[in-house]
């Protein structure tokens, strides 16, 4: 596939600046099948489109949470099919269950954050 609106697309480069995610990392999920481009330039580079870098940020929201790549690519199908319009219970049942599972997590960094301050004032004292 060939890019036909240049103005519609972005290079890996202005991709990996925005999302703040490395090159590497953006080819790795394209070879994985997580996030694709949508489309490549006749030289073979990767364009990305607007929605395509709102599943990067997406993906990138969930590393820090320590979400597997499989993870990942499950809740951007679930996401997708409610975008599309499905209404699905297993998939907003999915969704739900990723959402508590984030808020675990996230409380868990939270507990985890207190600490290091907790550490930093101790050093700090000394």
């Amino acid at each position: 596939m060939t890019d036909r609106s240049p103005a519609a697309t972005l290079h890996i480069g202005a991709v990996a600046t925005r999302t703040g995610l490395s090159l590497r990392t953006l080819r790795h999920y394209d070879e994985v099948g997580l996030v694709r481009p949508s489309a490549r330039s006749e030289g073979g580079f990767r364009l990305y489109t607007e929605p395509d870098v709102e599943r990067l940020l997406l993906v990138r929201r969930m590393k820090p949470l320590g979400f597997t790549l499989e993870q990942m690519a499950e809740l951007l199908e679930i996401t997708d099919a409610l975008e599309g319009g499905a209404v699905d219970g297993d998939a907003r049942e999915r969704l739900d269950g990723y959402r508590a599972a984030a808020e675990e997590r996230r409380a868990d960094l939270a507990r985890k954050l207190d600490m290091a301050d907790e550490f930093i004032a101790l050093l700090r004292s000394r």
